[in-house]
C-alpha cells in the first residue's frame, strides 16, 4: 500500500498528499513502510564505508572495519525508526492545537512519506563521495520540507495557512529530534559505538 505512493510523491506530490489523505493508515502498515525504507540507507552506508570508502583529495581509500560498522549501523537504523516515530507522535499531539484530524497512524504515515526523499537518498552510501552526497543530501532535505508543508493541510485537515503554521512547528520538532540524535551520538561514541578504522 505505502510503496505505491512513492514515485507519486517525488513527481506529483499534491496529488499525491490528495489520495494518501483518503487512506486509512493502520499501525503495522506504516511500520512495514518505515521498516523497509530505513533499510536503504542502512545497507547502502554499510557497503559503502566498509568496502569503497572515502577519499579526501588524492590519498588512499578511508574504510570501516565491518565489526564497528555493524555496531553503527544498527544504531544509525534503530534512530531512524526511533526518529521517523518521534516526529509522528509529536505531530498527532499537537494535531489538537490546530484543530486537525488525527490518529497516530495516520501522525506516523506523513511524517514517513515526509522522509521519503530522505531515505531514496541513502542509495548514494553505496558509493560514498563527499560533494555529491552532501548535494543530494541538501536537496533530498529541502525536498522532504516541502513534503512536510504540503502534506499536512492535506493529512490533517486543516487550512493551508493553518497548515504552514503546523508544518512550522513540526519542522522545530524534528529540529529538536535531530539535534538530540547528534548528542546522543556523540555520548554513544564513548561508550565504545565509534569507528574502527582499516590500515
Amino acid at each position: 500500500m505505502f510503496m505505491k505512493h512513492i514515485f507519486g510523491l517525488m513527481l506529483r506530490p499534491n496529488q499525491e498528499w490528495e489520495r494518501i489523505s483518503q487512506e486509512q493508515p493502520s499501525i503495522p502498515g506504516v511500520v512495514a513502510h518505515i521498516l523497509l525504507l530505513a533499510l536503504i540507507p542502512a545497507i547502502a552506508w554499510f557497503y559503502g564505508v566498509t568496502q569503497i570508502g572515502w577519499r579526501v583529495g588524492a590519498g588512499e581509500a578511508t574504510r570501516i572495519t565491518v565489526e564497528s560498522t555493524m555496531i553503527i549501523i544498527a544504531l544509525f537504523y534503530l534512530g531512524m525508526l526511533a526518529a521517523i516515530t518521534g516526529v509522528g507522535l509529536m505531530i498527532h499531539w499537537m494535531s489538537v492545537t490546530y484543530g486537525a484530524r488525527s490518529t497516530p497512524a495516520k501522525a506516523i504515515s506523513l511524517a514517513a512519506y515526509t522522509a521519503t526523499p530522505l531515505f531514496l537518498g541513502g542509495f548514494l552510501g553505496f558509493y560514498p563521495l563527499l560533494w555529491l552526497d552532501l548535494l543530494v543530501g541538501t536537496a533530498a532535505g529541502c525536498y522532504a520540507v516541502l513534503l512536510l508543508y504540503l502534506g499536512i493541510p492535506h493529512m490533517m485537515g486543516v487550512p493551508r495557512e493553518r497548515g504552514y503554521l503546523f508544518a512550522s512547528a513540526t519542522m522545530a520538532v524534528a529540529l529538536v529530534i535531530f539535534v538530540t540524535m547528534m548528542g546522543a551520538t556523540v555520548l554513544l561514541w564513548e561508550f565504545g559505538a565509534m569507528p574502527v578504522f582499516t590500515d
